[in-house]
């Protein structure tokens, strides 16, 4: 049951609401997301299923692929359709200012973080404040937008397609896009595509969490890493699922720009993930439960 099952998160549910229901549908003792999506967002969740869950921190660090919708003329304060109406402005906008606009938000950037978010301030929730009618200030984080197209626009509607680094809010870049054109804008629909190694391809409905071959749709942890393999020899599990530090050269030829490896047992079961430091071996997740010892 270890692995990851990505589903394809309809809109009006919470991202722990959907974990619960491929929890309960597998009947899993532990599961978790390798990413939120806001209640008004579908697409790509992944869904860690039990042992995977050690996982989750490098799925959250992984690019996401977006479309999103928007409307020109209407600002609201949570920067999406869901939110109340702060301003109403006239739309005249041309193809060729967004476009321009478009351009000049592609690359390395700060952005910070709406109120309506989940991220804390004092240990309350930013949007737990926002609801209370209280702003603070936001510290600006780095982002990157790999790409940015325009795939529609139909005043006062537009669709754009990005590719991001973790941590970009997207209604935030439809807001700003209204801003740079002058009148202002909100986003109406968001659809993840992509959550690193995980697509839409791979992705089950919640109406397919019925099918009783279920399982078959779980990605198994080795394929969940991505990682470099390395193979443990038979008489050496019970060392490397206890942390025993080995040379660098026990392993054999490393890849060289490679930062970690999973390491596998003889029948290909995900065993730890570890990476080298001053020619030490850093166990970073060990998975007694999967291979065992």
């Amino acid at each position: 049951m270890h692995g990851v099952l990505v589903l394809d998160k309809p809109p009006g549910m919470s991202s722990a609401a959907a974990v619960e229901h491929v929890k309960r549908a597998l009947g899993a003792a532990r599961a978790g997301h390798g990413g939120t999506l806001d209640p008004i967002a579908t697409g790509v969740l992944p869904v860690c299923i039990d042992a995977a869950t050690k996982l989750a921190p490098y799925l959250l660090a992984d690019d996401k692929a977006y479309e999103a919708e928007g409307l020109f003329g209407i600002e609201t304060d949570t920067l999406d359709r869901g939110g109340r109406v702060l301003r109403e402005a006239p739309v005249e906008v041309t193809e060729a200012a967004l476009r321009a606009a478009i351009a000049k938000r592609i690359g390395e950037q700060e952005q910070i973080p709406p109120m309506f978010s989940a991220l804390k301030h004092e240990g309350k929730r930013l949007y737990h404040l926002a609801r209370a009618g209280e702003e603070v200030e936001r510290a600006p984080r780095k982002i990157r937008i790999d790409t940015l197209e325009l795939v529609m626009f139909e005043p006062p509607k537009f669709a754009i397609r990005i590719a991001c680094s973790k941590g970009t809010y997207v209604r935030t870049i439809v807001a700003d896009l209204g801003t740079d054109v002058g009148c202002g804008a909100h986003m109406t629909q968001l659809r993840r595509t992509s959550s690193g190694r995980f697509s839409l391809a791979q992705a089950v409905t919640l109406a397919q969490l019925d099918q009783p071959d279920l399982a078959r749709h779980i990605i198994p942890l080795p394929e969940v890493t991505g990682l470099p393999s390395l193979t443990v020899p038979a008489a050496m599990h019970k060392h490397a699922m206890s942390g025993v530090q080995f040379a660098i050269e026990a392993w054999g030829e490393l890849p060289e720009k490679a930062e970690r490896f999973q390491l596998l047992d003889e029948r290909g079961r995900l065993m730890a993930v570890i990476h080298f430091e001053a020619g030490r071996t850093i166990y970073d997740r060990v998975f007694p439960e999967v291979a065992g010892t």
